[in-house]
C-alpha cells in the first residue's frame, strides 16, 4: 500500500533542533517485552496514506538530557480519517490556526486530492508530493515531524451497511469492530509509545459516538467502547507514572458525514438528524479551539470535549416540539 506525504510550508515550529531521545522507563511492565518506538511496519500492517503538511524546520540544535519541555504553537497533528468529514475539518482548522498536520487515509488518491485542495485553500506556492511504498503511518508520522503534539484518532467505519444487526453479514461486522476497536487500539498503543519517547510528551484524542441508533448496532457498540478504553488508558498511564502523555475523549455528536446522511432513510433518523446534527465545519470551529487550549495552558489533566451536550440536545428537542424549529433543516421529512 503506497504512503503519499505532500510538504506544505508554514510556521517554523517553536523547538529549534532535534529532540533529545528520551530513554524508556526502568519500569519494564508498562509494555512488557516490547521494545521502544517499534512501529507498525515492524508487524506488517501498513494503516494507509499520509499527506504531511510541514512547517519549516529552525535552525539550530537542542542538546542536554531528556526533559519535559512545554509545548508552543504551532502544533504538529495528526488525525486519522481526514480526508473527509469531520477529520477533512479539522485538519482545515488546525491548518488555519497555523498548525501542521498530517492526513491520513487508505487511498492514496484521496489523500493526494486533499493536498491539491489544502494548497489552493490556503495559497502555498509550492507543495513537494512523494510516494513511499510500504511505509507504517506511525513510522512515517515519527520521522517525517519528528514529533506529534496532538493525535486525534477519528477514523471510523459501518462498511456502507444500514441493516439491522441480525440482517448485517460477518465481513461488515469484521470490518466494523476491525476499523473501530483494533485499529483504535493499535494506534492508541502506538502513539503513546511514541509520545513517551518525546521530551514535550503529547495529546491523544479518541472520538466517540455511542448513542443507540437503529440500523448502527455494531458502529455504535464499537464506537461507545471508546469511553471505556480511553478511561483505561488514563489509569494505566497514572499506574505507570506517565504525566506527559494523556488520553482524552472528544465527541463530536451528530454531524452531517457520508456515513450518517447515507442512512438517513427512515422516518425517526430524519427527525433526529434535522434537530441534534450540524455541518463538520461547525463542530471542527468548536472543537479545535478547545483542543488547541490544552496544550497552550500546558494542562496534562485529561479531558473530555463534547459538542452536543445533553442541555443543548434537550434544548433543540423542545425547540422542534414547541416552535418547530430546524424542520428540514439537512433532510426532508415525511
Amino acid at each position: 500500500m503506497a504512503t503519499v506525504a505532500a510538504s506544505l510550508p508554514l510556521r517554523a515550529a517553536a523547538r529549534a533542533g532535534p529532540a533529545p531521545s528520551r530513554a524508556p522507563p526502568s519500569d519494564a511492565a508498562f509494555f512488557p517485552g516490547r521494545p521502544w518506538q517499534r512501529g507498525l511496519a515492524a508487524r506488517g500492517r501498513p494503516w494507509g496514506s499520509v499527506g504531511w503538511f510541514r512547517a519549516e524546520a529552525l535552525p539550530g540544535g537542542a542538546g542536554g538530557p531528556p526533559r519535559r519541555e512545554p509545548m508552543a504553537p504551532p502544533y504538529n497533528v495528526l488525525i486519522t480519517g481526514s480526508t473527509k468529514g469531520i477529520g477533512y475539518a479539522l485538519a482545515r482548522k488546525f491548518l488555519k490556526a497555523g498548525d501542521n498536520v498530517v492526513i491520513c487515509s487508505r487511498s492514496a488518491e484521496r489523500v493526494e486530492s486533499v493536498a491539491n485542495d489544502l494548497k489552493k485553500e490556503f495559497g502555498e506556492q509550492h507543495v513537494g508530493l512523494s510516494v513511499m511504498l510500504e511505509k507504517a503511518l506511525v513510522d512515517f508520522a515519527r520521522d517525517k515531524p519528528e514529533y506529534i503534539d496532538i493525535w486525534i484518532n477519528n477514523a471510523g467505519s459501518n462498511a456502507y451497511s444500514y441493516k439491522p444487526l441480525v440482517e448485517t453479514s460477518d465481513e461488515a461486522l469484521i470490518e466494523v469492530i476491525t476499523t473501530n476497536t483494533l485499529g483504535l487500539m493499535l494506534c492508541c498503543r502506538e502513539a503513546i509509545n511514541m509520545m513517551w519517547n518525546q521530551p514535550r510528551g503529547g495529546h491523544i484524542f479518541n472520538i466517540d459516538d455511542g448513542r443507540p441508533t437503529p440500523r448502527f448496532a455494531a458502529y455504535g457498540a464499537t464506537k461507545r467502547s471508546v469511553v471505556h478504553l480511553t478511561k483505561s488508558l488514563q489509569a494505566e498511564l497514572q499506574m505507570n507514572e506517565v504525566n506527559d502523555v494523556v488520553v482524552h475523549n472528544l465527541s463530536p455528536g451528530m454531524v452531517t458525514t457520508d456515513l450518517l446522511m447515507s442512512g438517513a432513510t427512515a422516518k425517526q433518523a430524519k427527525f433526529f438528524i434535522n434537530i441534534l446534527a450540524e455541518t463538520p465545519d461547525v463542530v471542527a470551529d468548536y472543537l479545535v479551539p478547545n483542543i488547541r487550549e490544552i496544550p497552550t495552558k500546558q494542562s496534562m489533566k485529561p479531558t473530555y470535549i463534547r459538542f452536543l451536550t445533553g442541555l443543548k440536545a434537550y434544548s433543540r428537542i423542545f425547540s422542534r416540539i414547541a416552535f418547530g424549529a430546524r424542520r428540514n433543516k439537512y433532510v426532508a421529512e415525511d
